[in-house]
């Protein structure tokens, strides 16, 4: 008996057959989120738990379909090793992995390429061993036979590829040819520049993508194993030598360290450490080579939560849904360290791109995130004041407190008097917000009557950018203050000159 979409029912059974169409399967599980950054980057993993200490990416941009080639020179795999590890999928996410492994699902070398390509090939050799083996996944031949179906490749084949990566890497790297690898994966073809962009825009959005974002995001994902005195990794793209980017430069005194937090999690633990920036990092991130960004980066996109994952900064930037970005934080950052056996609790996805927060951790990461974002703040408030360097005495805990600036003695409410601190921490974040800013009046008060600015404003136009102090003002529009009374009552009591405000802002109050 046939049913519909060709499924047959055989008569006198309770079963039917279910085996998926392998490219319809292969095609879905492809659409995993990837970028061609972070499907290089899963191949890496591959590559540092196989115990590589030099990986190469050539890209042949020059003919069409391109070819990306991954080596390295890791542990290698036998004929059976190989096969295995072609399988979909290779590994259970329940099982138990050393510390290095950056795997989980046994799906990264799989999804990862088909997210990128529609047919690629791995060489290998054992670590030792002169012949190496090939296998090829390509879908034009799943749907031609609809069997799930590896290719293996002749020693032809083999060789004809091995003759392709040696020439591209003497055109690259001349200088470093003796590069022995045991493992190479072949991407033939990168559907997602050849099928979707205009042929002229191709090659050119390929390098940008490789020469610009890959080389980017590899040198902040790998900073550890690329940083390690005892062992560090290379890895080159094209004629590239990847250079880290450590986020929390902890060689820069002016970088302010937040007690960490440690939790025991599942079978591992897991550890939170807030880090504020320095207010003058805003004006040096916009210079290049800074300590504080990448050169595609700004402090916005970097502000938020770095998750670290057996060394491998598995995500970056932005708050993971815990709380909204906005400029008054970006100079805060929260680096959490984990094992790989918590995977399962931190629902991580198969691209890496993604972890859910459980509920049971949620409650300390938003505690631990309200104390980060609040001293980041006041040094994103202040960052008009240069403060010199000074160690208060703890006991002498008065309401207001004195700031020797650039801009002479100062005076400000001391936000970590008792009662002003338990009153700010007892506050939504509405509350707070509204109670920060009153805050903040009350300084430019003190500080205009005591004639230590006379004529100059106490914050410059741009600190009014946030989406608080927007909010705040729409919010006083709502319940029916007119904009002279915000003006005068609000905005000059911020020392801040009508004149310097932003055109939204002036079209709000007109």
């Amino acid at each position: 008996m046939e049913l519909k979409y060709g499924v047959i029912l055989q008569r006198g059974t309770n079963i039917i057959n279910a085996t998926p169409v392998p490219d319809f399967l292969i095609k879905s599980i492809s659409e995993q989120g990837y970028s061609l950054e972070a499907a290089i980057a899963d191949l890496i993993d591959n590559s540092v738990s196989a115990r590589s200490d030099a990986i190469q990416v050539l890209v042949d941009s020059d003919t069409e379909p391109f070819q990306l080639f991954l080596a390295d020179n890791g542990d290698g795999m036998t004929q059976g090793e190989l096969i295995h590890n072609m399988q979909f999928p290779s590994s259970s996410p329940d099982g138990n992995r050393s510390l290095a492994d950056l795997g989980r699902f046994g799906l990264g070398l799989k999804a990862a390429s088909f997210s990128q390509t529609r047919k690629f090939t791995v060489l290998s050799r054992k670590r030792g061993d002169k012949k190496y083996f090939g296998l090829t996944w390509d879908v034009e031949h799943l749907v031609k036979t609809k069997k799930w179906e590896l290719l293996v490749n002749s020693e032809v084949e083999v060789n004809k590829l091995l003759n392709d990566f040696n020439k591209l890497n003497q055109d690259f790297n001349g200088e470093i040819s003796d590069f022995s690898p045991n493992t190479i994966v072949i991407w033939s073809g990168l559907y997602k520049f050849e099928k979707y962009l205009k042929e002229h825009n191709r090659k050119k959005a390929l390098n940008r993508e490789i020469v610009q974002n890959t080389t980017e995001h590899l040198g902040i994902v790998f900073h550890r194993f690329l940083d390690n005195p005892v062992q560090p990794l290379t890895i080159r793209v094209n004629n590239s030598h990847i250079k880290p980017f450590n986020p929390f430069p902890e060689n820069q005194q002016s970088l302010r360290k937040l007690e960490f937090r440690q939790k025991d999690f599942g079978h591992d633990n897991i550890k939170l450490e807030g880090f504020v920036l320095p207010s003058f990092s805003i004006k040096e991130s916009q210079q290049l080579g800074n300590d504080w960004t990448t050169p595609n980066k700004s402090l916005l996109d970097m502000e938020g939560v770095y998750i670290y994952r057996s060394n491998r900064l598995i995500i970056y930037g932005g708050w993971n849904g815990l709380i909204r970005k906005s400029p008054r934080l970006q100079l805060a950052r929260l680096r959490v360290d984990i094992g790989n056996k918590a995977d399962h609790l931190l629902h991580l996805n198969v691209a890496k791109s993604q972890v859910i927060i459980p509920h049971d951790l949620i409650k300390a990461f938003k505690g631990y995130i309200e104390e980060l974002t609040s001293e980041a703040e006041k040094e994103f408030y202040n960052r008009g004041i240069k403060k010199f360097t000074h160690q208060p005495n703890p006991k002498d805990a008065k309401f207001l407190k004195k700031i020797h600036s650039n801009k002479g003695p100062l005076l400000e409410l001391n936000h970590d008097f008792p009662l002003l601190n338990d009153l700010v921490e007892s506050c939504n974040q509405k509350q707070k917000t509204q109670l920060l800013l009153l805050v903040r009046m009350i300084n430019t008060a003190i500080n205009k009557i005591r004639d230590t600015h006379e004529n100059v404003p106490f914050y410059r136009c741009d600190e009014t950018k946030d989406n608080d102090f927007f909010e705040t003002i729409l919010s006083l529009k709502n319940q029916g203050f007119s904009s002279e009374f915000i003006k005068k009552n609000l905005i000059s009591e911020l020392g801040i000159e009508l004149d310097t405000l932003p055109t939204e802002l002036l079209k709000i109050l007109e």
